[in-house]
This record gives structure tokens, C-alpha cells and sequence, in this order.
């Protein structure tokens, strides 16, 4: 057993919370299986880990959202939660909480690290200018406002960044702005707003970024990737400005203590609601007979890991901001944040006109959740680089990899096990030098799990997957099989080839768990442990395999193109 293994972390993994507008889509997925599949290792080894998620129910989107349906913001979002979660299902996606920060812990939360900010100086008021929208009474937020970019001209641009030349800009310098909610003109009014001093962190930050940690049991670890790590290094050597954390009413979200009419901006509370969702957590766990401490994993002293998996496009909150509220909140800051990129299908940006806009529930109800589970995991590093799903490339990989060459291996050797021994193996390893390569590659791919470097993992399993196959077919124990003086041969290298399924099912694991759940049934084992998987079946004397049952069908290319035909804008 391996130093990681024999030593018990405790662990707290979250994953950016959807916003409750709209339903999930396959971009989205890339950050939760990714997310998951790190969990789903954690769990393999014994950590105690604590998964936790959200949905993002405050801002102006979903009280809009909410008034062309007819319903109010509160009726929305549950309905948007209950569509999320059963899309998280359907992959597979193992929350141990999924929340809302539309919730009493969350409001708890905000207002004590607001609370703390303001005792502590870091909160000031300034009054500055806003869009007003006068047909509609309210301020307009940035993406509620559209116009000429002021740099380069280009029409219809957002209110806060250009699409055509990549300019930011504060909303009041759009050249002729129109109301995306009225069409109107917006006006200019002042406003008293609520700013968090983000400078007074400055110190802060820049230790936080260049630190290093060390897990127990494992290599010492930086807090960010570099590549987000030399962003940081510019936006503080820009200097930090002060962060804007309130809105006007109307506005669906928590009203400040100290501020009538004034509401915590969303990016305020949203990352908050990770600490919401655990808070949560800890108290179904008491009501259960159980014990989690929420002080546990967020005070200042705490040696328990806290992992934040996000999309590289809101790394600025989640590592600057972030921080920052949580060090002036008197609460622990992350031990690491990890960024991916975006998801192109068939190289080229997602398309609703192309049909590679596809939604979570259009892919399920079209495809096994398996295939892209183990299609994105052999797509993703440790970098924040973009990814491909190229549907080519998806089809002929599943089908290669996953049933050619795995479940190949248990369903050529089931077969000839029942008919040599009614399935029961045999006493000994044919190639225990065999056996002994593949249990040896178990530290390599975990220090790939570990190190989110799961396509280096997915290589590494193949290239054992063409080892047993190569094996079987010099072996031929189907030939073997025929003759009275081979049988004892024939049944040896067959039971050796589900030794070695075995060691894979379990390296594959965190990826394809509901193929694996099949195997473990028809292994007849308990669910594989990572510290067990080197201690082949034959150990514990006669062993005897269930039925074989197919554990995972080919793709059908049909059935792709059905579903980008669904997804297909009309």
C-alpha cells in the first residue's frame, strides 16, 4: 500500500454551481465529469471526501426569466433545480448535496462575511453612474445592455466586452445603448452602491497564489495552474480596484442588513453557496445520527483539502475575489483551484444552427452516459487548453477502446470458463509476471488521477488492455479448450484474462462506473478499492463468476446523428 493510501484525507470537492436559467448542455459536462472522476478516485482510496453543489438562483436573468413565464423567481428555480439534478443523474454526476443559494445557510453565510468585511474596513460607499432603464424603472445590469463597442465600432455588442475585438469597458462608455429588457434608451442616473476594497488583499493574494501545499501522501502541489497563475501576476500588478458587490432593486437575490433596497450582487453570494451547500450538508448528516463539522473544513486552522474544479472563463472570481471574502470573512481560503477550458464539437464552437448544441438531457436520451464520460476523460489534462469532441473520433474511440478491447477480454474468457469449469477460476495464475506488470501500473495512474491528468490515465489502462488481449491470442485457450490435455491450460490463461479485467475495471473505475458496477456483479466482488486491486481472486481459493451479462454495447452512429438532428435549431 502506497503512503497515499495508508493515509486518511479529509476532503471538500466542489464543482461551479449552474446558473438556474437554463437547462445543462454538453459544454457544461466537461467541468462535472471531470470533477466527478477526481471524487470517484478520492472514494476508490478511502479519503473522506464531501462533494458538494448548487444552483446559482440570484440576478436579474432569472427574475426576467421568471416574469416572461408567468411564475415567480422562486417557483423557477425549483423547477430549474429539479431538471438539473435529474440531468446530473443521468451522468452519473455522485453529489453528496446539491443545493441552491436561494437558502437560509446561504443567506447565513453571506451576511456574516459581509458583516466581517465591513468591521474589518473592507467595505466602502461611492456613488456612480448606471444605465437606467426609464420604461422599465430599474437599473440594467452589463448583459442587459447592448450598443456600439467603444473601441472598434462593431454593432450590438455586450455591455461590458466586445465580441468582434475582445475590448472591456465599463456599460456607460457603449456608443448608442439600447435596453435588451425594454428597447429603449437607457439614461444615466447616479447610485449609491456598496464596494468591497479588493487592494486591502493585495498582500494576501499574491502569498495565497505563490504558495505551495502538500497533501498528505502526496507530491507537493501548487494552488493554481500556471498558466492562470501568470494572470493573476497581471491583474495585480495592474492594481486591484474595488469590487462592486450590490445591486438595485428590483432584483432577485438577498437584501444587505445595513442597505434597504440594496441586494448582495450575485458573483457575491454564488461562490458562497459552496460553503451554503456543505453547511447544508452537515445538517442532514446530524439528522441522520451522524457527525460533519462545518468548522471542520472552512476555519482558519483547518488541515482539511478544499478543491474548487472550474471553467477557466471565471477564474478571476474564483481566485481573486474569492479569496479575498473569505480572508476578511475570518474563514480558510482553497487549497487549490483547478481550470479547464471550453468544449468545441467537431472543432468548431458549438452550434445550435449545426446541431452541436447539445443538451444534457437530448445526449441521454440519445447515448450512454459511459460513452462521453469516458470520451472527455481521455480528452482531459491538467492544463486549462480547449477540448474536441470530434463525433468521428467519439464513435470509433468508445467503440475500440471501451468494447473491443476491455469488455473483450471478460466476454471472450467468460465464455470459455463456463464451459471448461462452470465459471469458477482457476487456483493459480497462469503468467503471474503478467498479473504482476499490471498491478504495478496501479501507482502510475493514480498519481495521473490525481494530478487531473486522466488522459495520460486512459493511455496508460489501453496499452494494458492490448497487453491482456495479446496474451489471450497467443495463448489461444480456445484451441486449448478443445483437446482433454489442454483443458487445465486453457483454463488457467482464461482465469489469469479475468485477473487482469479485473485490475482494469477497477483503473477505470472512476470513469465508466456503472460499467463497472456490471463487472463487479458479474465478478461477484464487492465494489473495488484501489489498496485491493493488486491481490488477484485466486488468493482467496476457489472463486466462482456469475453469469456474464453484456456490460456495454457498441456506439451506433445512427443514434449520433439522431441526436445532433435533435439538437438542430429550427
Amino acid at each position: 500500500m502506497s503512503e497515499a493510501e495508508s493515509t486518511r484525507r479529509r476532503i471538500l470537492v466542489t464543482s461551479a454551481l449552474p446558473y438556474a436559467n437554463g437547462p445543462i448542455h454538453i459544454g457544461h459536462l466537461v467541468e462535472y465529469i471531470q470533477t466527478d472522476v477526481w471524487v470517484r478516485f478520492q472514494r476508490m482510496r478511502g479519503a473522506e471526501i464531501h462533494f458538494v453543489c448548487a444552483d446559482d438562483a440570484h440576478g436579474t436573468p432569472v427574475m426576467l426569466s421568471a416574469e416572461r413565464e408567468g411564475v415567480t423567481p422562486e417557483e423557477l428555480i425549483e423547477r430549474i433545480g429539479a431538471e438539473h439534478q435529474a440531468d446530473f443523474a443521468a451522468f452519473d454526476i455522485s453529489f453528496d448535496n446539491y443545493h441552491t443559494t436561494h437558502s437560509p445557510e446561504n443567506r447565513e453565510c453571506s451576511e456574516r462575511i459581509y458583516r466581517a468585511l465591513r468591521e474589518g474596513g473592507h467595505v466602502v460607499e461611492r456613488t456612480i453612474p448606471r444605465l437606467y432603464d426609464p420604461e422599465r424603472e430599474m437599473f440594467l445590469p452589463d448583459r442587459y445592455v447592448r450598443g456600439e463597442c467603444p473601441r472598434c465600432g462593431a454593432p450590438d455588442q455586450l455591455g461590458d466586452s466586445c465580441e468582434v475585438c475582445g475590448a472591456t469597458y465599463e456599460t456607460d462608455e457603449l456608443r448608442n445603448p439600447v435596453s435588451v429588457v425594454s428597447g429603449g434608451r437607457p439614461e444615466l442616473r447616479d447610485s449609491e452602491q456598496v464596494f468591497v476594497r479588493l487592494a486591502d488583499f493585495d498582500e494576501v493574494l499574491r502569498t495565497w497564489v505563490g504558495e505551495t501545499f502538500h497533501p498528505p501522501g502526496e507530491a507537493e502541489r501548487r494552488r493554481v495552474q500556471p498558466e492562470i497563475a501568470n494572470k493573476l501576476d497581471e491583474w495585480l500588478s495592474a492594481g486591484l480596484e474595488d469590487w462592486d458587490i450590490s445591486r438595485n432593486a428590483p432584483y432577485f437575490g438577498f437584501e444587505i442588513p445595513d442597505r434597504p433596497g440594496k441586494f448582495f450582487y450575485v458573483w457575491l453570494d454564488a461562490p458562497i453557496g459552496y460553503m451554503a451547500s456543505f453547511l447544508n450538508l452537515c445538517g442532514r448528516v446530524r439528522a441522520e445520527g451522524g457527525e460533519l463539522r462545518f468548522e471542520d473544513f472552512w476555519a482558519v486552522d483547518s488541515e482539511a483539502e478544499v478543491y474548487h474544479f472550474i471553467g477557466k472563463d471565471i477564474a478571476y472570481f474564483h481566485t481573486l475575489f474569492w479569496p479575498a471574502c473569505l480572508h476578511g470573512g475570518g474563514f480558510r481560503k482553497p487549497s487549490a483551484v483547478f481550470c479547464h477550458g471550453f468544449l468545441t464539437v467537431n472543432g468548431e464552437k458549438m452550434s445550435k444552427r449545426r446541431g452541436t448544441f447539445v443538451q444534457a438531457r437530448t445526449y441521454a436520451d440519445h447515448l450512454d452516459s459511459e460513452y462521453l464520460r469516458y470520451y472527455f476523460a481521455c480528452k482531459l489534462g491538467d492544463g486549462i487548453e480547449d477540448m474536441d469532441l470530434n463525433l468521428d473520433d467519439f464513435v470509433a474511440r468508445v467503440n475500440s477502446d471501451l468494447v473491443g478491447k476491455v469488455v473483450n477480454i471478460a466476454s471472450r474468457c467468460a465464455r470459455l470458463l463456463q464451459g471448461i469449469s462452470e465459471g469458477r477460476l482457476a487456483d493459480r495464475l497462469h503468467d503471474p509476471a503478467l498479473f504482476e506488470r499490471f498491478a504495478g501500473a496501479r501507482d502510475t495512474i493514480a498519481g495521473f488521477y490525481e494530478t487531473r491528468e486522466y488522459g495520460r490515465a486512459m493511455r496508460e489502462v489501453m496499452a494494458l488492455a492490448d497487453l491482456a488481449n495479446r496474451y489471450i491470442d497467443e495463448h489461444k485457450p480456445w484451441l486449448a479448450a478443445r483437446e482433454p490435455a489442454g483443458k487445465a491450460e486453457a483454463h488457467a490463461v482464461c482465469s489469469t484474462g479475468i485477473e487482469l479485467f479485473r485490475l482494469l475495471a477497477g483503473f477505470l473505475k472512476p470513469v465508466v462506473p456503472a460499467t463497472v458496477a456490471k463487472a463487479e456483479a458479474f465478478l461477484g466482488v464487492p465494489p473495488l478499492a484501489w489498496s485491493e486491486l493488486a491481490t488477484p481472486l485466486c488468493a482467496a481459493g476457489e472463486h466462482r463468476l456469475n453469469r456474464f451479462e453484456p456490460l456495454l454495447t457498441r456506439v451506433d452512429p445512427g443514434r449520433v446523428d439522431a441526436m445532433v438532428e435533435a439538437s438542430r435549431e429550427r
